[in-house]
């Protein structure tokens, strides 16, 4: 019998986002470099893992998730409004660029600069895809 992904699998997939207009938003094929999920670790959704459930190795899926499900709902906590005087010439302060901070512990997170005003700089920490619903095809490589 074929090996299914179940509850505690951990599953090799390629996966390709695309948003409703259609557009891609990413794919693991592009660098050719899968995705490890580790099932029931809660790094994704569980709507995102019930979609998964009973593939087995070389079938391919296609789903849509709401926002929700997806990367969440834009979190107003998560925008961050920073002096301009910590950006540099080589972490300029523009609307449209995506900064690395590093938070205490090491952890880096990505901002987008979203506004410029004055001395007053908005970062926006909601992941770029949040509010959005998401489609998500998927090739199942391997199940270990």
């Amino acid at each position: 019998m074929a090996k299914m992904i179940e509850n505690d699998s951990q599953v090799i997939v390629h996966i390709t986002m695309k948003l409703a207009d259609g557009s891609a938003a990413d794919s693991t094929k592009v660098n050719n470099k899968p995705a490890k999920i580790i099932m029931g670790d809660e790094s994704i959704s569980p709507a995102f893992e019930q979609q998964l459930l009973g593939l087995t190795i070389g079938s391919n899926k296609e789903f849509t998730l709401a926002a929700k499900d997806a990367f969440g709902e834009p979190n107003p906590d998560n925008i961050h409004y920073v002096d301009a005087s910590k950006f540099s010439v080589d972490a300029p302060a523009k609307v449209g660029n995506i900064i690395t901070f590093t938070q205490p512990g090491g952890v880096e997170l990505p901002g987008m600069i979203t506004e410029v005003s004055g001395d007053s700089v908005t970062v926006d920490f909601n992941h770029p895809l949040a509010g959005q619903a998401v489609t998500f095809n998927i090739d199942v490589i391997d199940i270990l």
